[in-house]
């Protein structure tokens, strides 16, 4: 019977402990959201290279520990703030092609008409200069959403919808960049008709060419024309 049970324990240990219960009580999701202003914040005010964990930490009114708990460093927390705000998914698949892009698109917008408008102008020139925010940048937050609106082009595309020999890069491009452009320049306003404006302008431009309708011709159209009375 002890030899029983010592194969018992030995073949448990060999398969490897079983799922650990996180320790503590359960993550309070109302001060993850007081860290992520805090942290648009502090980007708006003196952009990424000024920004601290330490700063963050006293701006939410939190301890230290709790950040860094929850995030590896200042790039993890960043992007994490951004991804909450603009969303790794955007695209949602209603059904229709116009509604799947207005949809991913109204994602950025609604971000761009509040902290993350103000604080990425700082953002962007940070990246430049950050590489490891940069590549975070591009996993968590470009590729994800480009994936996304990347696959509802594609579900255009099979609904006939949209052409099958379009640049998908490019057509991602023209979609983003009005947004990105207006929000960096402040030239113009972000509406809130601005995505579908948008959206409109460019799948009228990835529409599936349609053979011209045929003209319907008038009567007597190609019939020879008879001579005049009185005419010679």
């Amino acid at each position: 019977m002890a030899m029983e049970r010592r194969n018992t324990k030995a073949r448990g240990a060999a398969a490897g402990p079983g799922p650990r219960r996180a320790p503590g009580r359960p993550r309070d999701e109302r001060i993850d959201e007081e860290v992520r202003a805090a942290t648009l914040a502090l980007l708006r005010e003196g952009g990424y290279g000024a920004l601290s964990l330490e700063a963050v930490a006293e701006r939410a009114g939190v301890g230290r520990p709790t950040l860094y708990r929850r995030w590896a460093g200042k790039p993890q927390l960043v992007v994490d703030t951004l991804v909450r705000s603009m969303g790794e998914a955007p695209a949602a698949d209603t059904g229709d092609t116009r509604e799947d892009l207005v949809s991913g698109l109204s994602t950025l917008t609604a971000a761009f008409a509040g902290a993350v408008g103000r604080a990425l102008p700082g953002l962007v020139a940070d990246l430049a200069v950050e590489p490891a925010l940069a590549q975070a940048f591009r996993e968590r937050v470009f590729a994800t959403r480009r994936a996304s609106m990347a696959a509802a082009l594609a579900r255009g595309v099979a609904r006939g919808d949209i052409r099958g020999d379009i640049d998908v890069e490019l057509v991602l491009d023209l979609l983003a960049a009005p947004l990105y452009y207006r929000v960096l320049f402040g030239h113009a306003p972000i509406q809130g008709r601005t995505a579908g404006d948008v959206v409109d302008l460019v799948l009228r431009a990835v529409a599936p060419e349609t053979a011209p309708a045929q003209r319907t011709a008038p009567p007597g159209a190609g019939r020879p024309r008879g001579k005049r009375a009185g005419r010679v």
